[in-house]
C-alpha cells in the first residue's frame, strides 16, 4: 500500500562538519568514476606537437553508433606506487620547438628542459633523429613504453649513440603528462572544488550527509 514518508533534508552548508565529510566522500566517489581527461589529453597533444611528438589516436565507439578518435595515452592513478602515464606515437625534429614551447607554456620548466635537451641531441646528428613509442606490458608508467630510436635517411636500423638520452626525453614527457593528470585530479578532489560543485548543483542530504 502506498504511503507518504516525510524526510528532512539539508543543503550542504547546513550540515555538521562530520556530515559534510560524508557528503564530500559521496561526490568524490562519483567524480572518480567519471574523471574527465579531455583537457589534460588535449594539452598533452598540443605540447607534444610543439616538441615534435605526434601522439597516435585510436577509435572509440559512441553509444549512438558513431566513432570519435582519442589520443593513445594510457595512465593509472593516483595512489599506487606503479601509477603513471605512457603514450604511443612518433617523434622527429621540430624546428623552433624550444622557443615555441616557452611561448605556449612560459612557466613550465619541465617542458622547457625537454625541448632544450632534444635540441641539443638533434644537433649532434644534424636533426635526423626519429623515434617510435609504443606501450608494452600490463602497467602504464613511463617505464612501460618502448622507444625505438633511429636516424632518418639511413638503411636498416641505425641507432645513434645518444639514443638513451632521446628515450629518456620521451619518458620525461610521459611523466609530464602524468603530472598534469595528477594535478587536475587533485584539484577536482580538493575540498574547495568539491564544496563549490555541491553548492552549485544544490544537492540535498540527510543530517548524516547521505545523499537525499
Amino acid at each position: 500500500m502506498a504511503r507518504i514518508v516525510e524526510k528532512t533534508v539539508f543543503q550542504f552548508d547546513e550540515l555538521s562538519d562530520r556530515a559534510k565529510e560524508r557528503a564530500r566522500d559521496w561526490w568524490r566517489e562519483c567524480e572518480n568514476r567519471d574523471f574527465d581527461t579531455e583537457f589534460a589529453f588535449a594539452d598533452a597533444v598540443e605540447c607534444g606537437k610543439i616538441l615534435g611528438i605526434e601522439i597516435d589516436t585510436h577509435p572509440v565507439k559512441l553509444m549512438g553508433g558513431g566513432t570519435r578518435y582519442e589520443p593513445t595515452i594510457y595512465y593509472s592513478g593516483f595512489s599506487s606506487q606503479g601509477d603513471g602515464a605512457c603514450f604511443e606515437g612518433d617523434y622527429s625534429y621540430a624546428k623552433g620547438a624550444a622557443k615555441a614551447i616557452r611561448k605556449h607554456a612560459p612557466n613550465d620548466k619541465k617542458l622547457h628542459r625537454i625541448a632544450d635537451e632534444l635540441q641539443k641531441l638533434q644537433r649532434q646528428y644534424f636533426y635526423r633523429i626519429e623515434a617510435r613509442m609504443r606501450h608494452r606490458g600490463h602497467y602504464y608508467h613511463s617505464g612501460c613504453m618502448s622507444v625505438d630510436v633511429s636516424l632518418k635517411d639511413t638503411s636498416g636500423y641505425d641507432e645513434p649513440a645518444n639514443a638513451d638520452d632521446i628515450k629518456q626525453c620521451m619518458r620525461d614527457f610521459a611523466d609530464w603528462i602524468y603530472s598534469q593528470l595528477e594535478s587536475e585530479y587533485e584539484y577536482r578532489m580538493s575540498d574547495e572544488n568539491v564544496d563549490e560543485n555541491i553548492r552549485c548543483n544544490e544537492y540535498e542530504f540527510d543530517e548524516d550527509g547521505n545523499r537525499a
